[in-house]
C-alpha cells in the first residue's frame, strides 16, 4: 500500500488536499493511506520514529522551519520517500533539487494537476517496489535496489547486505524472513543458512565454496554442491547464458 503524508501550516490546504486525494482515491480504484500533519514537528518525530513514507508534500514557507531544511532532516532518516514541495513562490526551485525533490507543485493546485502528479508519483513508487527493498538501518529508512544486491549475511541479529559497489548496509532480522521475503525473484539461492546469494554475481562454484564477482567466498555445507550448482544452471540455461564445453 501506497503511504502518503502532507504537512502545511494551512488548514484549508491541508483539507483541500485530503478530500483531493480521497477523490482520486476513488476515481483511480487506488488503495492509499495519508496522514496530514499541520507541523513539521509532527512530521520530524513521526519520521524520527521510523515511519516511512512513500510520498511526502511538504509546504516550503513554514512558520517553524525552512521546508527545505526540513526535507535536509528527513533525508538525514529515509532516502527515498518522495517529497513533493509545495509552494505559492518559486523562490526555492533551484534549491529544492539539494534534497532530490521529486517536484516543486506551485499553489494553489487544481485537482487536474493533482491527479497527473499523484499519477506519475505513484508510477514510480510501485516501479522500484517490484523489485526493491525496504530497509531500516543505522543510516535511517533506504531502498535496496535488489539488481545491485550481491550477496546477503547474518551475523545473530544483524543482516548484512553487500552491494555490488562494495557497500556494506546493516540491518537488524531473521534470514529466514529475508529468504521468505526474496524466494519470489528467481536469482536468489540460499546456499548456507548464514548467507543468501544473488546468482547474478556468482563467478564460480566448486565443492565447497562460492566465489562471487567481489571475490568474497561463500561456503557450500557438506552434500549440497550439486544442488547449489543444478539450481544455478538451471537459472542460467532459463537466462540463455549457459554454454558447457
Amino acid at each position: 500500500m501506497i503511504k502518503v503524508a502532507f504537512c502545511d501550516d494551512d488548514l484549508f490546504i491541508l483539507d483541500e488536499l485530503k478530500n483531493m486525494i480521497s477523490r482520486y482515491c476513488t476515481k483511480r480504484s487506488q488503495e492509499i493511506r495519508y496522514t496530514a500533519f499541520y507541523s513539521s514537528l509532527e512530521l520530524l518525530t513521526e519520521i524520527e520514529k521510523g515511519t516511512h513514507y512513500d510520498v511526502l508534500f511538504l509546504d516550503v514557507i513554514l512558520p517553524d522551519e525552512n521546508g527545505i531544511n526540513i526535507a535536509g532532516e528527513i533525508r538525514q532518516y529515509d532516502s527515498t520517500v518522495k517529497i513533493i514541495f509545495l509552494t505559492s513562490s518559486s523562490e526555492f526551485a533551484v534549491q529544492s533539487y539539494t534534497v532530490d525533490a521529486y517536484f516543486y507543485q506551485m499553489k494553489p493546485i487544481w485537482e487536474e494537476d493533482f491527479y497527473r502528479l499523484m499519477d506519475s508519483v505513484i508510477s514510480e513508487c510501485r516501479k522500484e517496489q517490484r523489485y526493491s527493498l525496504i530497509l531500516r538501518c543505522k543510516s535511517g529508512i533506504t531502498r535496496i535496489d535488489l539488481d545491485r544486491l550481491e550477496y546477503c549475511e547474518v551475523l545473530g541479529r544483524v543482516l548484512l547486505f553487500h552491494m555490488e559497489n562494495d557497500r556494506v548496509l546493516e540491518g537488524i532480522g531473521s534470514m529466514d524472513k529475508l529468504y521468505k521475503l526474496l524466494s519470489k525473484y528467481k536469482n536468489f539461492v540460499r546456499p548456507h543458512r548464514s548467507f543468501l546469494v544473488n546468482m547474478e554475481y556468482i563467478q564460480n562454484i566448486s565443492y565447497k565454496v562460492i566465489i562471487m564477482e567481489s571475490l568474497a567466498k561463500i561456503p557450500i555445507p557438506h552434500g549440497k554442491y550439486s544442488e547449489i550448482k543444478n539450481m544455478y544452471l538451471e537459472y542460467m540455461f532459463g537466462k540463455k547464458q549457459v554454454s558447457i564445453s
